[in-house]
């Protein structure tokens, strides 16, 4: 199984509701370069950004915490069956 990074999801909802990078970084406040940061899968949701989604109606937090965990497991597992077996 191969979840997707909660910055996919929230991309398509950003752009459903017809907001630029930096109406939702506005909406949420953060900067502008956190969300990008997000929004292209280059980082993670922490709690703090879980909170700040849930205080805007975008689902609860730990839903969006839950979301990241499993997408940081799997890839883990990736990067664990790729890496080469010890002796």
């Amino acid at each position: 199984m191969n979840p997707c990074h909660p910055g996919e999801i929230l991309r398509e909802a950003v752009s459903a509701n017809g907001w630029t990078i930096t109406e939702f970084a506005k909406q949420l406040g953060i900067s502008r370069n956190t969300a990008s940061r997000l929004l292209n899968c280059r980082s993670g949701i922490s709690p703090d950004f879980a909170l700040a989604l849930e205080r805007i109606g975008w689902s609860e937090a730990d839903y969006w915490l839950r979301m990241q965990l499993n997408y940081d497991l799997a890839a883990a597992r990736r990067k664990s069956e790729a890496a080469p077996a010890r002796p």
